[in-house]
Formats: C-alpha cells, sequence, structure tokens
C-alpha cells in the first residue's frame, strides 16, 4: 500500500466513523490494520546495532526507568517514552546565565539519549521548543540537535507556541510515530531567558535625532499580549476577579508549590529527572556543578506574603512571589515506534494515550487548559475518575487555583512535586518539563495516568495524558 493510498484509507475510516476531517489527526483510535499493511510493504531491515550505555562526565545515578518491554503491554502502534531528562532551572541572571538555549537543548538531548539507551545514530526527526530565538543564529533546535551529537541528515524543527512550544514539540514528535513516517524521534524544549537582547527598533532606518527606545525583547516576544497591549501578569488579574481568587489563597498556593518542591528536592525525587550541567567559573577557576533548581533555595514565606502587586495597584492580587519566574533550562524526551521499542529491547517508561489543544480569547489564556484536558482525556479513551496525578503550569499561582476550581481536581492530585512558581519557567522548557515532572510523580506515587497541560499566550493550552508502564530498575552508576 503505497502512503497516498494509505492515507487515503484514513481519511475514508473518518468518514466512515463520522469523524470530523479537520480535527488533528490521533490514530491511537485508527484500525491498526492499515498500519500493518503499510509496514509490509515499507518495512525496513533493523539496523545492526545494540544498545550501549558510555560514561560521560557528571556522576549520578543512572536507571533503565523502566521495565523491559517483553514484560509489558506495549503494542507495535504506541508511542513509547524510553527516555527523559532536564537541567536544573536556572534564575534570570542566576547560575546558567552564561550557557545558551541551543547548548542547554543539547544536554537535555544527550542525557536523555544516553539514559534510553538510544544512540544519536538512530534519531529520524527532531521537534525543539523555543521561543525567544533572538540573536540565537539560525535553526536553535538543529544547533541543539547537532550538539548532542545527532547526525547532519536529521531533520530538525524549531516549535515556537509561546510557553506551550515544549509540549506541541512532543505532540509533533508523537504524530510523526503515529503517521508512520518515524520511528525515533527526539522532542522537548529550552530557554535562556537570561540572554534575550534588548531591541533597538528604529537603528536599521538611522536613529538622527533625540532620544531612542530600547525594546525589551523578553517582555515584548514572551510575555505581552499584543492584542490587548498589556503584560501576561494582567490576565492573571482578570482570572482572579473572575473566579473570586483572593491574594491569600494565591499565596497560599504559592507557599505550597516551595513547600513541595523542596519537598521533592530533600527526597532526591528530582534526581531522576535533573542532568547536571557543568557551568565554567572563569579563567583559572574550578567548574561548577549545578544539579538543583535555583528557585527552591531563595524560598522566604514571609517576604513572600507582603510583596506589592505586579500589574495592579488597587486590589491586585499577582506579584513576584505567586507568579512562576523568568528562568532558564531545557527539556528533552526521547520518543520510539513501539514496534521499535520491541525490535531494540528498550525500556519503556510511559506511553503516550492522548493530546490535545484548546483556544479562546486571548486575555483567557488562564483557564484554557480546562478546556484542553476533557478533550486530551476523550482522545485518550480515559475518564477523568482514572487519572492519578495532574501538571497544570504555574504561570501564575492563579492558573492552577481557576484550573482547579473548574475541572474539580483534588489539590493533592495536582502539582504534587511542585511548580514553575517554585521551579521556574523558561518559556519554551516548560511544555516539555512538565512532562518530565509529572512522569517524576507518576513514579514516585505509583500512579498510572497523569495529565499535563500548560496555558499559552494568546489564548491557547495544550495538554496531553501520558500511562507510566513500571517503576525502574536501577542498573547502576555512571556518568553523564
Amino acid at each position: 500500500m503505497s502512503w497516498i493510498h494509505w492515507t487515503s484509507s484514513v481519511f475514508e475510516w473518518k468518514l466512515q466513523n463520522k469523524t470530523n476531517i479537520n480535527d488533528t489527526l490521533d490514530l491511537t483510535s485508527l484500525p491498526y490494520k492499515t498500519l500493518q499493511e503499510r509496514d509490509k510493504k515499507q518495512s525496513r531491515k533493523p539496523r545492526s546495532w545494540k544498545p550501549t550505555l558510555r560514561l560521560a562526565r557528571h556522576n549520578f545515578l543512572v536507571t533503565s526507568m523502566a521495565s523491559s518491554v517483553s514484560d509489558q503491554s506495549v503494542q507495535p502502534q504506541d508511542v513509547c517514552v524510553v527516555g527523559v531528562a532536564r537541567t536544573p532551572m536556572g534564575d534570570f541572571l542566576g547560575s546558567l546565565s552564561s550557557i545558551t538555549a541551543p547548548r542547554l537543548g543539547s544536554i537535555a538531548i544527550e542525557a536523555a539519549l544516553k539514559r534510553a539507551n538510544v544512540e544519536p545514530a538512530l534519531v529520524e526527526e527532531v521537534f525543539f521548543g523555543n521561543v525567544l530565538t533572538a540573536n540565537l543564529g539560525q535553526a536553535p533546535a538543529r544547533q541543539a540537535a547537532l550538539g548532542a551529537g545527532i547526525p547532519y541528515s536529521v531533520i530538525c524543527t524549531t516549535v515556537n507556541k509561546v510557553c506551550a512550544a515544549g509540549m506541541k514539540a512532543v505532540m509533533l514528535a508523537a504524530q510523526s510515530i503515529q503517521l508512520g513516517l518515524n520511528d525515533v524521534v527526539v522532542a522537548g524544549g529550552m530557554e535562556s531567558m537570561s540572554n534575550v537582547p534588548k531591541y533597538l527598533p528604529n537603528a536599521r532606518r538611522g536613529s538622527r535625532l533625540g532620544h531612542d527606545t530600547v525594546v525589551d525583547g523578553m517582555t515584548k516576544d514572551g510575555l505581552w499580549d499584543v492584542y490587548n497591549d498589556f503584560g501576561m501578569g494582567v490576565c492573571g488579574e482578570i482570572c482572579a476577579d473572575q473566579y473570586r481568587i483572593t491574594r491569600e489563597e494565591q499565596d497560599a498556593y504559592a507557599i505550597q508549590s516551595f513547600e513541595r518542591g523542596i519537598a521533592a528536592q530533600n527526597a532526591r525525587l528530582f534526581a531522576w529527572e535533573i542532568v547536571p550541567v557543568e557551568v565554567s567559573s572563569g579563567r583559572g577557576k574550578p567548574s561548577v556543578v549545578i544539579d538543583k533548581d535555583d528557585g527552591i533555595g531563595k524560598f522566604d514565606a514571609a517576604k513572600l506574603k507582603k510583596l506589592r502587586p505586579s500589574f495592579k495597584e488597587d486590589g491586585g492580587s499577582v506579584t513576584a512571589g505567586n507568579a512562576s519566574s523568568i528562568s532558564d533550562g531545557a527539556a528533552a524526551l526521547v520518543l520510539v515506534s513501539g514496534k521499535k521499542a520491541i525490535e531494540l529491547g528498550l525500556n519503556v517508561i510511559a506511553k503516550i494515550r492522548g493530546y490535545a489543544d484548546a483556544a479562546q480569547a486571548p486575555e483567557l489564556f488562564t483557564t484554557t487548559p480546562a478546556l484542553a484536558i476533557p478533550k486530551a482525556i476523550m482522545r485518550a479513551g480515559l475518564d477523568a475518575s482514572q487519572v492519578d496525578y495532574y501538571e497544570i503550569n504555574e504561570a501564575f499561582s492563579v492558573v492552577a487555583l481557576a484550573n482547579q476550581k473548574l475541572l474539580g481536581l483534588d489539590p493533592a492530585r495536582l502539582n504534587a512535586h511542585g511548580g514553575a512558581v517554585a521551579l521556574g519557567h523558561p518559556l519554551g522548557c516548560s511544555g516539555a518539563r512538565i512532562l518530565v515532572t509529572l512522569l517524576g510523580v507518576l513514579r514516585a506515587k505509583k500512579g498510572k495516568y497523569g495529565v499535563a497541560s500548560i496555558c499559552n499566550g494568546g489564548g491557547g493550552a495544550s495538554a496531553l495524558v501520558l500511562e507510566f508502564m513500571s517503576e525502574e530498575k536501577t542498573i547502576g552508576y555512571s556518568s553523564l
């Protein structure tokens, strides 16, 4: 069966089943017969490669992360997560500020591949989120991929869906596997908000007389609602007013986020997620290894409660303390088809069960996760009662509180290891970071199904459903 004929059969099946042809194509519900027919015609010879575990620089606990596919219910058409990694989250002008976004991306990709026991040469495509691309040079995702040792022949795409970029990259990677285009794809996101330049908009035409204007690239391209000409925090205030969420509730939630993050860090639960990053201290000085999130160490509940509102002077409730912090970081996931996982004997951490996007008015983006999450759960073939844990990105404390209220979520099962208020929110990274953290939560708390969702500027949100496969097997110490 040719690609054209196979694709036609997909759309025929959708029509027969009265499916909207304009819906996002999700093949999890397709009859697998069409894929089997395609594979018979387009089968590839297996590459003569065996998984190996190589040494690198920094000591940390390496695990196989999940049980082998031989004793799990992995089907050839499944989209499997076989490796994950994230860098620590660095504060604005903090511990990671000397490292570019593509380099942070390379570090996360390289670590995820090594944890998965997948050679870079096997990767067929890379989707990587990055929002603040100014001054990074051409094709930031490709820079990150090549820096991780992925071959020149591999296709790379940079994804910008604002805060949801990292999650959308994972969704695109999953779709390419479901469509049969690829068997091994790397996805994730990266951002160095510390290194975003400021602009001189009139410089190209020549600034002749008088003062000139300097535009903050980070604010302009990442933190500003272009439709209403105000900052993202104003949207947080609109949300707080609409759902009657008080300053005290937001501060209490922020304190909880920090306390959960500190508890997870003290229990070394983040060590499962984080790849240590080596940072130069300057000529003649020893390098420093960063292996913890910057933001957690600066928590002071008393000071948080005294902060002034940042976006609305009279009666405002959103502050620098109950909002996420400006940050640097990267996260990566290695996705493979179930067929490839079985062929290579890879250990499967989780399966991607479903995903969805949603959108509404730009200023209402804060509550769009409440629209995307039910769609994703439905597409996963699940009921909300089956979901064990949720991650909803804490762009502001009010975002988590509003969506928790709208969806009727148990607070104990939302952002169980803390969120962006405590850890940080590097824009292009966060959608992937919360997926990695969700897997860590499911692992630590022995959950099966988890949902991650993240809102994005412009009114949108993305959501993704994961099925955790098993507790990992520790295979010893190595270095990454």
